[in-house]
């Protein structure tokens, strides 16, 4: 199962394409993911903590890393009508409207009420190898942009702010308690050469919402079209 799962993991990381796993090809290639790998190891995430009861290193969790070689992995890609995502992942800059019951907010780099929230979605940047800035709140308080305007403000002009912010685009959304979906209700926005996507999740974790928003971007700027 580690190999089906770094299999699947690693084809997106370097296409971009979300899609990917769900291709129907995709169950002869698990079947035979072992023979993809050029190199693997395990890591024992309790390295350190002596061995505490009778099941011994069978109880022990551990991660499973894979290396894989170009040659082998570009034509698992092109078999599946795909391709490397070769130029450099463009560093985005999250405009995020956050509303839970009476507590709203925009996520910037310096209010402690977002701190988990940044802190998951930069984890979320991580499989995709992307990079991401929040905006200071004095950036958004000079352009005039609270919570409430940022659901609303064009995406060209959080574009011009995203590259004040160091970034060099934004990635604009809400996320949005709901009792009734018993989840987050995100809605992203991203632009790329003058066309505008937009993509939701509905009645999920806030860190499940951000790995949407990280692999919804990828997918587009990678070249592969509006995500799912």
């Amino acid at each position: 199962m580690g190999f089906k799962a770094c299999l699947d993991a690693v084809l997106v990381r370097v296409s971009g394409d979300q899609r990917l796993p769900k291709r129907t090809e995709m169950a002869a290639l698990r079947d035979k993911a072992g023979s993809f790998v050029a190199e693997f190891r395990y890591r024992d995430r309790l390295e350190g903590i002596p061995i505490h009861d009778e099941q011994g290193t069978h109880d022990r969790p551990h991660d499973l890393t894979c290396l894989y070689r170009p040659d082998v992995i570009d034509p698992v890609l092109a078999a599946l009508g795909s391709k490397p995502w070769l130029g450099e992942r463009p560093h985005l800059a999250i405009f995020l409207a956050a509303e839970q019951g009476t507590r709203q907010f925009a996520l910037t780099a310096d209010d402690e009420r977002g701190a988990a929230m940044r802190e998951s979605f930069v984890n979320a940047t991580g499989p995709l190898v992307m990079r991401i800035v929040f905006p200071e709140a004095s950036l958004l308080s000079a352009s005039k942009l609270d919570d409430q305007a940022l659901r609303h403000a064009d995406i060209t002009t959080l574009d011009q702010l995203a590259r004040k912010a160091g970034a060099d685009q934004a990635l604009a959304g809400s996320i949005v308690w709901s009792d009734k979906e018993l989840g987050w209700i995100a809605d992203w926005r991203l632009a790329l050469n003058g066309k505008s996507y937009n993509w939701q999740v509905r009645g999920v974790s806030f860190d499940e919402a951000f790995r949407v928003a990280m692999r919804g971007a990828a997918q587009i700027l990678s070249g592969n079209g509006q995500p799912e």
